[in-house]
């Protein structure tokens, strides 16, 4: 009898053990799937939308891409089942849902609703057709792909994922920019990796006219890269990867820790959400108040709206892209000094770093928190060092510059380059000249005019660039204030760096310098080539170009046009070791040495 129940017991056991791995068998197939066919779709939208198709190939391809939307929904609808039954996380069902509606709402919409939709978006309807179709399934791709790509947190160095995933997002940047539909009559390979580079790598260089060779679907493009790149597409890939599996490794989430610059592992995925979120509220207020700049009335003209939105995600992420041939510099916008103003203040907010602006909004939350207990009748609840020493300095540092920079530049143009305007436009013109060598591009004056100690004070700029984890390239301010507040504290005859009564610690010290003397020995080098392969250039000129390609900024005196094909590819180079930074490449291909548990005798080295 025993030997009976105890029979039943382990059959029973084997049977549900075997049912658990069909069903982890089935949700990998279904995820797996649900991968591949997301890739097919967004390849077959890429044809259609890349190249020029008859009327029944394109009605074919159509029909194709529905079927699999369709086949999408099913899979997601008994993954979502799947998910109900695990009892998994709130927020992977509801992202789950969502997906689902997604879907639905498409397949509605062909089948049910096809003709009212017609009639509500008239001419519209096409282009809100595709848009929708494209986006949905590019988030599809996505969120799979981010799924997966958690995956390689644990095996590689997360350095060569973060030099990895700019490359392959400049190869298939490249890629794209060379289907037919994308330029009005084709462009070089050289070229369409330089302007993919250059919009990664949120830089702003060009080597042809935007505006004149690339079509709509180029632009869009073109705003892609620049917007996968000013964020960094690891930091989609995280967030979309973390909300849609609920959950990660310990080691996974130290590594994420480290690239999102969180404070705790316990707030990354919160810290995710948030560079997100504060992302597209600045990007969307950006985009009313360019918006209300060229149209007060706010009128719906797709020609205005195109522009406000790409020179909101250009300005935010400080690529300097503009779709005006002579940029905002064109006769339009020239004077258009509230238009200045809120690209001015979108770079700044690009530029200064999410760190910083997420302990802001720390300092703005706990500061409304109180405000809340006053008005309640309770005492004010102190929090101590709500802000702390890096975002002080980068603040400072910040301010000083664009001060300083604003100051001088007025100073040496006054009647150079700004002869002619008003006192109140100079200002607005030498503040402008101010931010935008902070990695930005944008220009409101003729760079090939100005005095050459302007061109040496915009190079100092372009030099020093953006701000850690910011949209921008160049050494970072915190590695510039770092090395200044070096130099007077060993003229004070100090051993250490403190500032506010914190000590700087000495990898920090040391990691300062040594992406300053990397970023010097790339400039040093990217001028020598390019002045080889083009000695009929000028050569401050080329200097200042590829000071503007380091800092990922994008100002020209006008040669990039005019570099050869090998001065082209330097000027790559320079950019892509300009945003990804000489010391992350150095530290992805070099072996980490584990701590020294040794020490040596110390000996004194000759200075000066």
């Amino acid at each position: 009898m025993k030997s009976l129940k105890y029979y039943k017991k382990n059959t029973l056991f084997i049977i549900e053990k075997k049912f658990n791995q069909f069903i982890r068998t089935l949700q990998t197939f279904i995820s797996n799937s649900i991968f591949f066919i997301s890739i097919i779709i967004i390849g077959l939208t890429i044809y259609r939308t890349g190249f020029p198709l008859n009327d029944s190939r394109d009605l074919f391809i159509k029909s194709i891409i529905l079927n699999l939307q369709i086949l999408l929904l099913i899979l997601f609808i008994i993954r979502f089942f799947k998910l109900i039954h695990t009892r998994s996380k709130k927020r992977v069902i509801l992202g789950e849902f969502l997906l689902i509606a997604l879907l639905s709402i498409f397949v509605l919409e062909h089948f049910v609703f096809q003709h009212k939709f017609k009639q509500i978006l008239s001419s519209w309807y096409n282009f809100a057709e595709s848009i929708y179709l494209v986006g949905t399934n590019i988030i599809i791709f996505l969120i799979e792909f981010s799924k997966k790509s958690l995956r390689f947190l644990e095996k590689y160095n997360p350095s060569v994922l973060f030099l990895s995933s700019f490359i392959l997002l400049i190869i298939i940047g490249t890629l794209l920019l060379l289907l037919p539909s994308a330029t009005y009559k084709g462009i070089s390979l050289t070229d369409a990796f330089f302007i993919s580079t250059s919009a990664v790598c949120v830089t702003g260089l060009i080597t042809v006219d935007i505006p004149s060779t690339f079509t709509f679907f180029g632009k869009t493009i073109i705003l892609s890269l620049i917007q996968a790149g000013g964020i960094g597409i690891m930091t989609f890939t995280t967030f979309f990867g973390l909300f849609f599996t609920g959950s990660s490794s310990f080691k996974d989430q130290l590594i994420i820790k480290d690239i999102i610059a969180s404070e705790t592992i316990s707030e990354i995925f919160k810290t995710l959400l948030k560079i997100i979120v504060f992302t597209f509220i600045i990007e969307f207020f950006g985009f009313i108040f360019i918006w209300f700049s060229i149209d007060p009335h706010l009128t719906l003209n797709s020609d205005n709206i195109k522009f406000s939105i790409f020179h909101t995600v250009s300005a935010f992420c400080n690529a300097g892209f503009s779709t005006k041939s002579a940029g905002l510099m064109d006769s339009m916008l020239q004077h258009n000094y509230l238009l200045h103003m809120v690209i001015a203040f979108l770079i700044i907010a690009g530029g200064i770093g999410f760190p910083i602006l997420l302990n802001y909004y720390k300092l703005l939350k706990h500061l409304f928190y109180n405000f809340g207990r006053i008005l309640k009748g309770k005492s004010y609840s102190h929090k101590p060092h709500i802000i702390n020493v890096n975002s002080r300095l980068v603040i400072i540092t910040t301010s000083l510059l664009i001060l300083f920079g604003a100051i001088f530049f007025l100073i040496f143009e006054y009647n150079n380059s700004l002869k002619g305007y008003s006192l109140g436009e100079k200002i607005i013109f030498s503040f402008f000249a101010s931010v935008t060598p902070r990695t930005a591009g944008f220009n409101t004056i003729d760079y090939a005019t100005v005095l050459p100690i302007t061109a040496l004070l915009t190079m100092f700029l372009m030099w020093i660039g953006a701000s850690p984890s910011g949209t921008g390239g160049g050494i970072k301010t915190s590695t510039f204030a770092i090395a200044i507040l070096n130099i007077f504290s060993f003229a004070k005859g100090k051993n250490r760096i403190e500032v506010w009564r914190r000590e700087i610690s000495s990898q920090s010290v040391r990691k300062a310098f040594a992406v300053i003397q990397l970023s010097l020995l790339v400039v040093g080098l990217s001028i020598v080539l390019v002045s080889s392969f083009n000695p009929e250039l000028d050569f401050i000129k080329v200097i200042f170009e590829c000071f503007s390609a380091f800092g990922t900024v994008g100002l020209s005196m006008g040669i990039t046009p005019h570099l050869s094909e090998a001065s082209k590819w330097v000027i790559i180079v320079t950019m892509f070791l300009g945003r990804v930074g000489t010391l992350t490449l150095f530290i992805a291909f070099l072996r980490k040495v584990s701590t020294v548990k040794y020490k040596y005798p110390t000996d004194e080295i000759l200075i000066n």
